[in-house]
């Protein structure tokens, strides 16, 4: 286990001196896929997480969950976008639907579209689409599909 783990250690040490065309020549020996241009530093790391889960294993898929759920991060990560600031008033969101434009206001109270106020973004996608969308969804707030 020594061994490895000194194998381990002298790998990442090795990471911190090479240079950009090196880390994605490595990136693509170790993966198999040419990776598109990324910084240094984010290289290392995707390289560091690689090899550290070829020697020691990835985490379990029940503790990425887990990890996921409280907003740790892993190599797997929710797609779910969460909003970190109220929406403020005078907010505009623009949606094609089709083919209209779609442009929501956020006010003191709700939201305002087609001359009409309404408490919420989800009210105004059931009256765009007359079916039950989530509104933060449909105007692109979570980054998940339908």
């Amino acid at each position: 286990m020594m061994a490895r783990a000194d194998k381990l250690r002298t790998e990442l040490d090795a990471l911190a001196t090479m240079r950009p065309a090196d880390l994605r020549k490595y990136w693509c020996k170790l993966s198999g896929v040419d990776l598109p241009l990324a910084s240094p530093s984010f290289l290392q790391h995707l390289i560091a997480y690689r090899l550290q889960a070829k020697a020691l294993g990835k985490l379990p898929t029940h503790i990425e969950r887990a990890l996921d759920k409280h907003g740790g991060s892993t190599e797997r990560s929710s797609n779910t976008a969460k909003r970190s600031a109220p929406i403020l008033p005078g907010t505009r969101f623009v949606r094609a639907w089709n083919g209209k434009t779609i442009a929501v206001t956020a006010t003191e109270t709700g939201f305002e579209w087609d001359g009409a106020s309404y408490r919420s973004l989800t009210e105004i996608a059931r009256a765009v689409t007359g079916a039950h969308w989530s509104g933060p969804r449909f105007f692109g707030l979570t980054g998940q599909g339908r």
